[in-house]
């Protein structure tokens, strides 16, 4: 593989300077400083989404939470635009109240796995696999059973899963978004979307970090 002279000095997390010369890629990505370097990435694109999450206007405005919605979510959503609009607004408002609640359970969790990756996940991204996806396979499950339960008790506490129904009652179209003869929007169920949306959207931050600083943090490792 093409060798690699790194000129400059490193900055790693705490500030310590670490200075490299004539490596290959994958020695370089096998070592502690190619695992700190994605490490940091990581932990860099957690802290946007964290404070995404954290400030409200900031998770409503954000287009990639919103890309994250599941679609039988937005199905509903798109319903309710025709039926009652303000409503749809409020949902997001209280998911997004919701999401706040849910930063201190998934910080953890997230920066549990990366400081877990190891050399054999490196040699994954180096070959192509985006470290977001690493993440991903690794937390994604854990992260929606683990904020599931705040999520519901917050939309519960805002009584928006009486109040879609409400809304809903009658216009028989509940079956055909929810599949079978469902006539109510489950609360457990509005509080699974949310939180695969909320665990989804925190992902394509992640990613949309990733690639735009992956060059200039991985440069080193030919990424």
């Amino acid at each position: 593989m093409k060798k690699y002279i790194i000129a400059a000095a490193l900055v790693i997390g705490t500030g310590a300077v670490i200075n490299t010369t004539m490596q290959s890629c994958t020695t370089l990505a096998t070592t502690d400083l190619g695992l700190s370097l994605i490490k940091r990435l990581l932990l860099n694109g957690i802290d946007k989404g964290m404070g995404i999450y954290s400030n409200k206007e900031a998770f409503l405005q954000n287009n990639l939470v919103d890309k994250a919605l599941p679609k039988q979510l937005r199905d509903i959503n798109s319903t309710l635009e025709k039926i009652a609009p303000s409503l749809v607004a409020k949902e997001r408002d209280y998911i997004a109240q919701a999401a706040s609640y849910t930063v201190n359970i998934s910080r953890p969790i997230l920066e549990g796995a990366v400081n877990s990756l190891n050399a054999q996940d490196v040699t994954r991204i180096i070959q192509g696999t985006t470290a977001t996806q690493i993440l991903k396979e690794k937390t994604s499950q854990q992260l929606v059973a683990a904020i599931a339960p705040k999520v519901d008790e917050k939309l519960n506490q805002y009584g928006i899963v009486k109040t879609i129904n409400t809304a809903l009652s009658g216009s028989n179209l509940l079956g055909s978004l929810l599949g079978g003869n469902n006539s109510t929007v489950n609360a457990g169920g509005l509080s699974q979307l949310a939180s695969e949306q909320l665990v989804n959207g925190m992902f394509n931050i992640i990613e949309d970090y990733e690639h735009q600083n992956s060059k200039s943090l991985l440069g080193p490792l030919g990424k």
